[in-house]
């Protein structure tokens, strides 16, 4: 998502990432559901964080940490995220994602060598999955699910 409106809050994660191999926490925009609830609809894909864009959270005010904090998952969305690394540096990141968006995937890169491709529920993960896997097998990427749905992992 590239523009914020008023209604958005940030929601806070904290959890352990096997990418960055370390506690860590990290937020992402959502906009209101029920806030007398708690319920949130997250808008952005995750960079670290294992859910998806447009899932819908419980999340509640922290006064330790002063700020809405993640506490569970009510309603998963069907969209999934596979983080990205590239391992061969004379590859553009970009040129990758270019393509998967061409598989109806959009993405957000962190840096140069690491982005998160989403797979929206309506889209087929398996044309997605083979082209990971070749660039994989060619050296060029390595990749991980930590969001996979279970429409996407059938």
């Amino acid at each position: 998502m590239t523009e914020k409106n008023d209604n958005l809050v940030k929601i806070a994660f904290s959890f352990h990432s096997n990418v960055l191999d370390r506690w860590t926490v990290e937020t992402m925009w959502a906009s209101p559901v029920d806030i007398q609830k708690g319920l949130y609809k997250l808008e952005n894909i995750p960079f670290y964080a294992p859910v998806a864009s447009e899932d819908i959270v419980f999340a509640e005010y922290d006064n330790t940490e002063e700020r809405l904090v993640y506490r569970e998952t009510v309603e998963y969305s069907g969209n999934s995220t596979v983080q990205v690394i590239v391992m061969e540096k004379s590859i553009d990141a970009n040129s990758i994602r270019n393509n998967l968006e061409l598989l109806g995937c959009p993405s957000e890169k962190c840096n140069d060598s690491y982005f998160v491709v989403e797979i929206p529920a309506s889209v087929d993960y398996r044309p997605v999955k083979e082209k990971l896997k070749e660039l994989q097998d060619n050296g060029i990427i390595d990749y991980a699910e930590p969001s996979l749905s279970a429409h996407h992992s059938a």
